[in-house]
């Protein structure tokens, strides 16, 4: 769904994409600072219950996701590696996301929440497994209700929000980020395994 407004962000980025090539920053270098900030902003305001400065700092850095895409297009600089990079780093920062608000919860003794934040950052994790070893079988798994751009929006604008005050939303935003994902990853599942029928049969009966 999010993808609809890459043609915005991209011409959004563009004269910051510029601006660092020219200064002789490359696309992997903004990869490798936009999950360090990501994960040291996380791990610092997050446990310490500042979950809207938190989230504030981290938006800035998860911009850089977007960022290295467009500077790679822009130059022609794209390659098999920083394609790896990218989402090796992705799944470090949401790592670093959610283990900051496992934290918070823990130390706020509200265990059920901490469950749940837990819940969303291995499913995470499943949903690009299961699309990562699907490619590499050959197959496509470009399906689900919560792609990675979906996580982050709901998790890190559940998180701002409940920083300002506003009651129940971010355990809402966690519920539903949960429940998503759990949905995604049976979407992708059934979906791998159709293809596989139609290639094998057999094996799979």
């Amino acid at each position: 769904m999010l993808k609809l407004l890459r043609p915005a962000v991209t011409r959004l980025l563009t004269p910051l994409g510029r601006t660092l090539t020219r200064h002789g920053i490359g696309p992997n270098v903004v990869t490798a600072v936009g999950t360090l900030g990501t994960v040291a902003a996380a791990l610092f305001f997050y446990p310490r219950g500042e979950l809207f400065a938190g989230t504030v700092v981290i938006t800035f850095f998860v911009l850089a996701d977007l960022l290295d895409g467009v500077m790679a297009r822009m130059t022609g600089t794209g390659s098999t590696w920083g394609a790896f990079l990218d989402s090796t780093l992705d799944r470090v920062g949401d790592a670093g996301i959610f283990s900051g608000l496992v934290l918070w919860f823990v130390v706020s003794e509200q265990r059920v929440l901490a469950g749940v934040a837990l819940f969303c950052l291995v499913a995470g994790a499943v949903v690009s497994y299961v699309k990562a070893r699907a490619e590499a079988l050959g197959m496509t798994c470009d399906v689900g209700l919560a792609e990675r751009p979906e996580r982050l929006v709901v998790g890190l604008v559940s998180a701002g929000l409940g920083g300002l005050g506003v009651p129940y939303v971010l355990a809402a935003g966690l519920w539903l980020l949960a429940a998503a994902s759990a949905v995604t990853v049976g979407q992708r599942l059934l979906h791998v395994r159709r293809q596989a029928v139609s290639i094998s049969p057999r094996t799979l009966r």
